[in-house]
């Protein structure tokens, strides 16, 4: 329960923080960016220090890495297919999702992080 109270208060702490920040950067369009996966990536990563140390935190904080970067190939073949192609919505994001996974788990073997 205490490790909940913390997450939430964590986690609503640093998303109205980047939300703040969100709210005066130009364009308007970078305020999901910034009001949601970073403050939950550094809640997560606050609460992964508290209860299982700075090695494990490390190892999370370079998984999370490797899925940013597999997303932004995965976001780009998406906006491309989309705006460009103009294909439909559902079978282009589906598909996609096999290149993000590619990509990570491509890049965490070819890292040799994989076990």
């Amino acid at each position: 329960m205490k490790e909940i109270l913390i997450r939430v208060l964590v986690g609503g702490v640093v998303v109205t923080a980047f939300t703040l920040l969100a709210d005066l950067l130009k364009p308007k369009s970078f305020a999901g960016i910034f009001g949601a996966a970073p403050s939950v990536a550094l809640a997560t990563l606050v609460l992964t220090v508290m209860m299982e140390g700075t090695a494990y935190a490390a190892t999370e904080a370079r998984s999370m890495i490797v899925g940013a970067i597999a997303f932004f190939f995965y976001a780009c073949l998406v906006s491309r297919s989309l705006v460009r192609w103009q294909l439909p919505v559902l079978p282009v994001t589906i598909l996609s999702m096999l290149l993000w996974f590619s990509c990570a788990f491509g890049l965490c073997y070819g890292l040799g992080w994989a076990g």
